[in-house]
């Protein structure tokens, strides 16, 4: 059988040399997001190793036939070499903003957007015994570059675990019911409760936490600060590494602050309020808890976010915001100048 074969498209006044990229496309239509994702990098700090994964995106003209995509590349490993010289400890928020930076002045676009996420460890010692246990989390970096300056994120993402309130009373009742068939009195039963954890199901949760910055925004956000608040949110942490004793002040702690997917997220915003009582206003928050059910096939998620002074607001009032502006809408802000 023959196969014809296609008369090649390429104007033979061009050369093996010429830059096809820089042609104009067949269609002129400019494109929002030309990129490349999932590029991993291992960054070295001192003696602690973070393994991070980039997405790097910028827009597109419509005069141009598409992006120079080794450029991302060379982007990154010169921006890892820039950045962590100068860094320590490490600040995912840092590369990502000299990451855009860097690929929005060589791909001479208008607009860069980079997103980094970096495991890393920490080490901290168990509830009751000491014993140390290392900890993996997750940091967060998101930048977007315009012309004028650039926005951008630090968040952080934490592991817990939740205890369910609903499940808890309705165990609670059971209870109740039971001591008094036992001849109990109201008032012993209550002794009973108040000193006897009551059984609920549990969840892990994933607990993630931004702060966006405007680009007038000297104030750094301290990592640390976030996870502080994302693990507090929950009803316990978790300890990789744990004695007996360790194991039973986690349960017990987490059945005695019992808390639904939506208060860990109504927690997380609340220790912003109280954390960052002196960040501008203009500064963007943003929550997001999801937790692995252990009695369903489902998991349930809950998120809220908006700019800073719209949060201290509902918190200090209760009144329902009108507005809850949304991450894009506060990154596109920094587009109008």
């Amino acid at each position: 059988m023959l196969v014809s074969r296609p008369t090649s498209t390429v104007s033979p006044t061009r050369g093996s040399g010429d830059d096809v990229q820089a042609r104009e496309p067949n269609i002129p239509l400019g494109l929002s997001r030309v990129g490349v994702t999932g590029v991993e990098k291992v960054v070295r700090i001192h003696d602690e190793l973070f393994l991070t994964r980039l997405d790097c995106f910028v827009d597109l003209s419509g005069d141009q036939k598409g992006a120079h995509m080794s450029r991302f590349d060379e982007v990154v490993n010169e921006a890892i070499g820039e950045v962590v010289l100068s860094e320590s400890p490490f600040r995912a928020e840092t590369l990502a903003r000299h990451v855009a930076e860097l690929v929005r002045t060589r791909q001479r676009a208008e607009r860069a957007e980079v997103t980094i996420a970096a495991r890393y460890p920490e080490h901290k010692p168990a509830p009751v015994s000491g014993i140390q246990t290392q900890e993996i989390y997750t940091l967060h970096g998101r930048a977007v570059a315009f012309e004028h300056g650039t926005r951008g994120t630090v968040g952080v993402s934490a592991t817990g675990m939740t205890a369910c309130p609903c499940a808890q009373e309705l165990v609670a009742a059971r209870a109740r019911e039971r001591l008094s068939a036992d001849g109990l009195a109201a008032e012993q039963i209550d002794a009973v409760l108040r000193d006897v954890p009551i059984a609920t199901h549990n969840q892990r949760g994933l607990a993630t936490l931004h702060i966006g910055c405007t680009e007038e925004c000297a104030e750094e956000i301290d990592a640390s600060a976030l996870l502080e608040i994302a693990e507090a949110s929950m009803s316990s942490e978790t300890y990789e590494l744990m004695k007996r004793s360790d194991e039973v002040e986690v349960v017990e702690k987490a059945h005695r602050r019992p808390r639904f997917v939506e208060d860990c997220v109504r927690e997380m915003i609340a220790g912003v309020v109280r954390a960052f009582a002196d960040l501008d206003g203009s500064s963007f928050v943003s929550a997001r808890q999801e937790n692995l059910e252990t009695i369903h096939q489902h998991n349930v998620v809950a998120e809220r976010h908006g700019l800073l002074s719209e949060l201290r607001a509902e918190v200090q009032s209760g009144a329902r915001a009108a507005h809850q502006t949304s991450l894009e809408e506060w990154l596109n802000r920094g587009a109008r100048r």
